[in-house]
């Protein structure tokens, strides 16, 4: 009996133990990948260089969300701002340049090509004209932090 009793408490603490390691051993968070917006532009890799601004978006014709992106952008076009979508099949070399790794991507940049304004993936059409205007003309939009990192 006495041999019985014995196992019994070693299969118990055993079992705390076990228990006590497996809670205290913690699976590591998953890592959460950071996409990068290029800081600067070159005015020249893109249309309407003297313009002053420039709206780019990076996409890729797989890209579903993209095209919305672009279209959205493209209502944008005035005198004073370009906009360009920079397909990653035609344009790799500028994709790759500017470290452009998730698509859509939209900068705005302005005459001297820093960014001043970016948004990665989907963007609805309010947030994006806004962001534009913000960096036009800082305090026209009841949200200036629109599009700023």
């Amino acid at each position: 009996m006495e041999r019985l009793l014995i196992a019994a408490a070693i299969v118990v603490v055993v079992g705390v133990v076990a228990l006590v390691a497996r809670t205290r051993r913690r699976p590591d968070a998953p890592t959460q990948r950071r996409y990068s917006v290029p800081e600067q532009l070159d005015r020249a890799d893109f249309p309407r260089p003297d313009a002053q601004w420039l709206v780019t978006v990076f996409s890729s014709a797989t890209c579903v969300a993209c095209a919305g992106v672009i279209e959205r952008a493209r209502v944008l076009e005035t005198a004073e701002v370009a906009v360009c979508a920079i397909d990653f099949d035609e344009h790799r070399s500028l994709h790759e340049k500017y470290g452009i790794d998730a698509v859509p991507t939209l900068v705005v940049c302005d005459a001297d090509g820093v960014t001043q304004a970016s948004f990665l993936g989907p963007v609805n059409a309010t947030d994006m004209w806004a962001a534009v205007a913000e960096a036009r003309e800082p305090g026209s939009s009841p949200e200036p932090g629109l599009g700023q990192r």
